[in-house]
C-alpha cells in the first residue's frame, strides 16, 4: 500500500524540526499580527475596491496562511530522528548516487522529503521519496548493490547503487 503525499511521513533531523517550528511561530505571531494591522489600516482609508494597499495585504495574508497550513501539516507528519549513519546504507536522509543499467553516467539525489529541501535552498538536488518506486527499491541497499523497480509506464528499470552518504 502506497501512502499519499498528504499522509507520508517526513523524516527530519531535530535541527530541521526546530527550524520548521521556529518559522511557524514567527508566521503565526508577528507576521500574522503585522498583516492584520495592514488590513485594518487599509480598511480605515475607505473604499476597498480601489485600495491597492488593502489588496496587497490580503494577498500577503493568503500566502502566509497557506505557508502556515503547509508547516502545520509537515510538523504533523514529521518523524524526528538522528542524521543517518555514514555507513553507506541507503535510507531517508541520504544523498544517493546511482547508475542506470547499461549507462555510464551517474545521477545523484536526496532520498527524503521535497519539503525539506526548502530549508536549504542553496542545494540543487532532485528529491525522491522513500515510498516512490525508485526509493522503495533502493532502501536498505549499499554501494555495489543493484535494484529493479517498475516505472510508471510499466517498464522494469535496474539501477546500481554507486554511493550513499548522509545529506
Amino acid at each position: 500500500m502506497t501512502q499519499s503525499p498528504e499522509t507520508e511521513t517526513i523524516w527530519v533531523t531535530q535541527e530541521a524540526y526546530d527550524r520548521l517550528k521556529d518559522e511557524l511561530a514567527h508566521l503565526t505571531g508577528e507576521v500574522r499580527t503585522d498583516i492584520t494591522q495592514k488590513i485594518a489600516a487599509a480598511r480605515d482609508e475607505g473604499d476597498l475596491k480601489e485600495n491597492g494597499g488593502y489588496h496587497a495585504a490580503r494577498e500577503e495574508q493568503g500566502k502566509t496562511e497557506a505557508r502556515i497550513r503547509q508547516l502545520e501539516d509537515m510538523l504533523r507528519r514529521a518523524e524526528v530522528g538522528d542524521k543517518p549513519a555514514d555507513d553507506g546504507l541507503v535510507e531517508p536522509g541520504m544523498k544517493v548516487t546511482i547508475r542506470f543499467a547499461g549507462d555510464d553516467d551517474t545521477e545523484s539525489f536526496l532520498l527524503g522529503s521535497r519539503e525539506l529541501m526548502s530549508l536549504d535552498s542553496s542545494v540543487d538536488l532532485d528529491v525522491y521519496s522513500p515510498t516512490s518506486p525508485l526509493g522503495g527499491a533502493i532502501v536498505g541497499k549499499k554501494a555495489g548493490d543493484t535494484a529493479t523497480y517498475e516505472a510508471p509506464n510499466g517498464a522494469s528499470i535496474t539501477v546500481e547503487i554507486v554511493e550513499a552518504t548522509p545529506f
